[in-house]
C-alpha cells in the first residue's frame, strides 16, 4: 500500500523511480481508507535526503500511511531552503492539538553538545512530553534515541574514544519481541556517531528492554516495555552510499575520519559499497508500523 505525501515533494519522483508505491493527497482522498497518520520530526541538516530515506521504508508495507513533517521553530536551518520548509513542514504549534498514530524523531549532528546546550532542547523536551498523550508509538533514531533515553528515562550518553563508523554485526537478544520478527539471529546495520549509551543501565531499567546489541558498536535496538518508545542508535534507513558521502564530506572539511569499518569491499574507498542491510531495514519499519502503531492505535484516533 502507498504512502500519502504532497504531490510536489521532491522525494516523490525519486521514490517512484525506485518503484516505491506513493500516492498524492488528491488520489488518496478518493479512497475509503483511514490511513495511518505518521509525523516525522526531521532534525537532520540535509532534510530532503532524510525524507527520501525514511519514506522509502514507510512506503514498503501493506499499510496506507499519511506523512506530515515537523521542524523546530527554535532553530534556523542553514542547509534546507526556507521555501521547502514553509511548503512541506509544520511547527509544533500547528500540530499541538492533533493526535498521530506514530512519530519518528531523527538523529542530529549535535551529539558533541550536552543536551541542555542544544539550541532547541527545550522545545524538543516539550514535544517528547507531548508524544506520551498524542502519539501511539514513537521511533527515535541515533541522537534522537539518545535524547529520548535521557529525557524519558534519565540515561545519559557517553563520549567514545573514536567515531563509531561503519557496518557492524548485531545479535538479536529477544527473538520473541515483535520489533525483530523475521530478523536473522545476526544482522548488519550502519552506525555513525561519537557517543554511546550503557547497556547495563538499559538492562537495569524496569521500563526498558534491550532488543539487539553489537559486540563492537554496542547498544542498537531497545524499546519501552509498553511500546510507546522504540529506539535505534544506528541508521538502518541509510542507503549504500550514505557512509561514503559522510566519509568524503569529513575529509573535505579536514576531519581525519577513519575509513568506515566493514563497509568498502577490501577496505578500498575506490570500490562501490554494497547495500547489505536493506532487508532488515524493511523489517524494522514494517514491524514498527504494524505491531506498535497499526495494531495498537484506535480507529478514531489520528491527526489531520
Amino acid at each position: 500500500m502507498p504512502i500519502k505525501i504532497p504531490r510536489e515533494l521532491p522525494a516523490k519522483e525519486i521514490l517512484e523511480e525506485e518503484n516505491i508505491f506513493v500516492m498524492d493527497e488528491q488520489r488518496a482522498a478518493s479512497q475509503e481508507i483511514r490511513p495511518l497518520s505518521i509525523l516525522i520530526l526531521n532534525l537532520m541538516p540535509e532534510k530532503q535526503k532524510a525524507e527520501t530515506q525514511l519514506l522509502r521504508y514507510l512506503g514498503n508495507t501493506p499499510l496506507q500511511v499519511r506523512i506530515s513533517f515537523l521542524r523546530m521553530a527554535s532553530h534556523e536551518s542553514k542547509t534546507t531552503s526556507k521555501n521547502h520548509l514553509d511548503t512541506f513542514y509544520k511547527t509544533f504549534e500547528e500540530v499541538r492539538d492533533k493526535t498521530f498514530d506514530g512519530m519518528i524523531i531523527t538523529g542530529s549532528p549535535v551529539e558533541h553538545l550536552d543536551f541542555a546546550d542544544v539550541d532547541y532542547w527545550e522545545e524538543l523536551q516539550e514535544i517528547m512530553d507531548w508524544t506520551n498523550d498524542h502519539v501511539t508509538s514513537t521511533l527515535h533514531i541515533c541522537w534522537g534515541a539518545q535524547a529520548a533515553l535521557y529525557h524519558h528515562y534519565g540515561i545519559d550518553k557517553h563520549p567514545l574514544s573514536k567515531k563509531c563508523f561503519g557496518i557492524f554485526e548485531h545479535d538479536v537478544l529477544t527473538p520473541k519481541e515483535r520489533l525483530v520478527r523475521g530478523f536473522d539471529e545476526v544482522f548488519l546495520a550502519p552506525h555513525s556517531r561519537y557517543t554511546t549509551v550503557s547497556a547495563e543501565e538499559i538492562k537495569n531499567h524496569p521500563d526498558l528492554q534491550l532488543v539487539a546489541e553489537s559486540e563492537k558498536a554496542g547498544v542498537f535496538l531497545l524499546a519501552s516495555k509498553d511500546g510507546k518508545h522504540i529506539m535505534a542508535t544506528g541508521h538502518l534507513e541509510y542507503t549504500a552510499s550514505t557512509l561514503k558521502e559522510e566519509y568524503e564530506r569529513d575529509h573535505a572539511r579536514g576531519v581525519n575520519t577513519e575509513i568506515p569499518e566493514n563497509y568498502y569491499p577490501d577496505n578500498d574507498p575506490d570500490r562501490r559499497p554494497k547495500h547489505r542491510w536493506k532487508s532488515h531495514s524493511s523489517l524494522l519499519f514494517s514491524n514498527w508500523l504494524n505491531y506498535y502503531v497499526y495494531q495498537e492505535t484506535p480507529y478514531v484516533w489520528g491527526g489531520e
